[in-house]
């Protein structure tokens, strides 16, 4: 008997990438379905699968601007094209025993109109509090909507859109802290309270600026890790001392850091918040101002509601007010025992009953 088939697709950005490889490890863990992958043909996504056991399909893609623009008309012929490729990957399917699933970004346009025109099922997830552009127009061919806040649900129609929150590893879930050792020394036990400071992968130089600034009084209340991104790291590399330790990138051990950490210092996109809130820790948000549709000040906004967590703006981001919301937070802040979601487990049953 062959076995079902799973698309998933989404990219460009590792905010749309990651959930669908979270479900994917998941899912996968028994080889039952045959999964593959469809993104860019040179997008980050076609980098951060390669670590798992699936079958990439590169196509062409654009991206369409909610402005006037020249460029527009270029990427309507490669999204075109796009759609031709999608097609053709996914004509060797069988339509009764195939499902797509869409994480976002552009280059799941041309795949979802592909799979609405071959009679396909299709699963889009929406991360963030408010919707990107692909994700709206995905949408209206999408067979289930899933989203990740609650507040999203006036952007799609509520006749087939799900809460099911955002899909986290199982280590959000439980009060259990691993061992970690940065630079040869176990945090776990330090007697000054800790400090953890992200401004995601890339780093976020708004952030490590105000940190450089204030290094002094920081470093004398706290143990202070701090993912800097690695194009930074050299700066700060220089730094590190016993109460600091700067790391270009924070791999397995960023749940655990949530958990440790009485104050955490990062940017707001929906994957950290999700992580923040499901580890119910109350956190200092500096949301991105540039990001699409001011997104990441509504995520964070969510954690504020659920947390009391604290957001300072960009514009209102000085000394006075961030070391005023160290104080605030820094007081006491173990784990809050909330109402959660797993975004994961009700993924992946909505998948297996729809591939039944």
């Amino acid at each position: 008997m062959s076995k079902k088939v799973l698309v998933f697709t989404g990219g460009g950005s590792g905010g749309h990438v990651m959930p669908g490889l979270t479900i994917i490890k998941k899912i996968n863990q028994d080889s039952k379905y045959d999964v593959h992958y469809i993104g860019g043909i040179a997008s980050i996504e076609r980098e951060l699968v390669k670590d798992y056991q699936l079958t990439y399909h590169p196509i062409h893609t654009g991206k369409l601007r909610r402005y006037i623009s020249l460029e527009n008309l270029k990427d309507v012929a490669r999204i075109f094209v796009g759609l031709v490729d999608a097609f053709k990957v996914l004509w060797k399917f069988n339509k009764k025993e195939t499902l797509i699933f869409s994480t976002g970004g552009f280059v799941c346009v041309p795949v979802v109109m592909a799979a609405k025109l071959q009679g396909k099922k299709i699963f889009i997830h929406e991360q963030t509090s408010r919707v990107g552009l692909a994700n709206k127009i995905c949408s209206y061919f999408a067979t289930k909507i899933f989203i990740s806040f609650e507040d999203s649900f006036k952007y799609f129609d509520d006749t087939k859109t799900y809460f099911s929150g955002y899909p986290l590893r199982q280590e959000c879930y439980t009060d259990d802290i691993n061992p970690v050792t940065i630079y040869g020394r176990l945090i776990n036990d330090s007697q000054k309270p800790i400090m953890f400071i992200t401004g995601g992968g890339n780093g976020a130089q708004l952030i490590n600026k105000l940190i450089e600034k204030n290094f002094k009084i920081l470093t004398e209340r706290y143990l202070i890790v701090h993912q800097t991104g690695k194009q930074f790291f050299a700066d700060f590399d220089k730094l590190k001392h016993p109460d600091y330790f700067p790391l270009a990138f924070v791999g397995t051990e960023m749940i655990d850091l949530f958990k440790l950490a009485t104050v955490t210092v990062s940017r707001s996109g929906a994957g950290t918040v999700c992580e923040l809130i499901a580890v119910g820790k109350k956190s200092i948000y500096v949301p991105l101002k540039i990001a699409q549709k001011n997104e990441q000040f509504f995520n964070a906004l969510e954690a504020h509601k659920k947390l009391g967590s604290i957001i300072i703006e960009e514009k209102e981001l000085t000394d006075e007010t961030f070391l005023k919301a160290i104080h605030d937070i820094g007081k006491i802040n173990p784990m809050t025992k909330i109402q959660k979601q797993n975004g994961l487990q009700f993924l992946v049953e909505e998948i297996e009953q729809a591939l039944v």
